[in-house]
């Protein structure tokens, strides 16, 4: 017969995880990271932009550059689901400049803002996950 030792304590560990408040705690990292992409997205938009008469549109496979804004302005965080976020943007222009179309070569600024930020979010929200294990949440801390 084969003895596991730390089995309780395995269990009260998958407990906090599973829990409400570890949800709300990765939920909240998922947000922020999300936000970070969102906040690169804009800065590659806004990065060496010049609106109004001397706008220079960007050359293909460089991020669109801002004239109107309307770009920068439609980029927004929504919910997908308790532990995901979506980074979409409004503007009627917004995925033909990401991907391109048949007649214009593709300016991407979403795939870079990702690329840019990927390791940033995976430790975020390993640390978030790190804090619930260890029982230290900031959800639950005085403050």
């Amino acid at each position: 017969m084969v003895k596991v030792r730390g089995v309780k304590e395995h269990v009260a560990r998958v407990r906090k995880i599973t829990g409400p408040q570890a949800v709300h705690e990765l939920r909240k990292a998922v947000f922020d990271g999300a936000d970070m992409v969102a906040g690169e997205a804009i800065h590659l938009i806004t990065q060496g932009a010049v609106s109004g008469k001397f706008h220079v549109p960007s050359l293909p496979g460089q991020p669109p550059k801002n004239d109107t804004g309307d770009l920068k302005r439609g980029i927004q965080v929504e919910s997908g689901g308790p532990l995901k976020a979506l980074v979409t943007s409004s503007a009627p222009h917004a995925v033909p400049l990401e991907v391109g179309t048949s007649k214009m070569a593709a300016r991407p600024y979403m795939a870079p803002a990702v690329k840019h930020t990927r390791k940033a979010i995976v430790a975020f929200i390993t640390k978030a996950v790190n804090r619930i294990i260890a029982g230290r949440s900031t959800l639950s801390q005085p403050k």
